[in-house]
């Protein structure tokens, strides 16, 4: 199920539907969060029955249930079938048509675009490829609200534009792993520097969404502070970076793995920081009309 994949999923939906401005019954929000956790659980299961091939060779994917003989390829097949089918349908009666909609869209998108399209016929696989973990706070948002507004739009470009860096500084860990396959990732196409480069460049991408969320209806003083010097960090973490030696060598991945760990910090937090915007702005009352005169628009 790529628990991991499936634990931000959850998180990035369950904070869009409680800073939504429409309160959810507990009961439906806690039934829905089980079905869009089953449904990335889904597109994991049925990305490794179509990824089997190149997981068994993969030093990163070598442990994975298929590789590993734990269960059979058509097992795994079934079981995300069977998964899709039932959060779908379930989300649709928890919540809305609209917000199970776009988990069935979520899950066609990383099996059919992604997984069986873009990953092994284009380096920018993971940029095209990365919408499919960002919808999850459009779900969310739609579960509470039955509507896709401009915060959960803002959410979405947030995670859609922290995937590249994300996980473009992976890549440079595990560089050796892709070397073996005949999956085109940027490392292996265009080569360490420009892998690097591209991480910084989206970096500062990344801080316009960040920063925009701010000035929503969502966001606030605490948020807007607090993002400014996470992006900061994370503008200076890619620069490091990219001036660092591109001759890479197993156990000298010291500026790839902060990045990536850090990547991993920043966005929890962001999404920290908003459900601290929500909560504050609920107890105190005044500090909603501070923003209002000072942030919105």
């Amino acid at each position: 199920l790529k628990i991991k994949v499936m634990r931000l999923a959850v998180f990035t939906a369950g904070v869009a539907m409680i800073i939504a401005p429409i309160p959810l019954n507990p009961f439906i929000a806690l039934g829905s969060i089980v079905c869009i956790a089953l449904g990335a659980g889904a597109s994991g299961a049925l990305n490794m029955w179509w990824d089997s091939d190149i997981d068994s060779v993969m030093k990163r994917t070598s442990t994975r249930p298929i590789p590993t003989g734990k269960i059979t390829a058509d097992q795994a097949l079934s079981f995300g079938i069977f998964l899709s089918i039932f959060s779908v349908t379930f989300l649709a009666l928890f919540a809305n048509l609209l917000s199970a909609i776009i988990l069935g869209i979520t899950i066609s998108f990383y099996i059919f675009v992604y997984t069986m399209f873009l990953k092994r016929t284009t380096p920018y696989n993971i940029v095209i490829g990365g919408a499919a973990g960002a919808f999850p706070p459009i779900i969310g948002w739609a579960v509470s609200t039955n509507t896709i507004g401009i915060e959960s739009i803002l959410l979405f470009l947030l995670i859609f534009l922290w995937t590249p860096p994300h996980f473009w500084s992976l890549c440079l860990i595990t560089k050796n792993d892709y070397s073996v396959t005949k999956v085109p990732m940027l490392t292996e196409t265009h080569g360490v520097a420009s892998t690097k480069l591209q991480i910084f460049i989206y970096s500062i991408i990344l801080s316009v969404p960040s920063l925009l969320l701010s000035f929503s209806k969502i966001g606030g003083l605490i948020y807007l502070i607090s993002s400014i010097l996470l992006n900061v960090i994370f503008i200076f973490y890619a620069y490091a970076l990219m001036l660092s030696s591109n001759n890479l060598k197993e156990g000298s991945f010291i500026k790839e793995k902060r990045l990536f760990l850090y990547s991993i910090f920043y966005l929890f937090v962001l999404f920290l920081l908003l459900l601290l915007e929500h909560f504050t702005k609920f107890f105190f009352p005044s500090y909603l009309v501070l923003i209002e005169d000072l942030l919105w628009i």
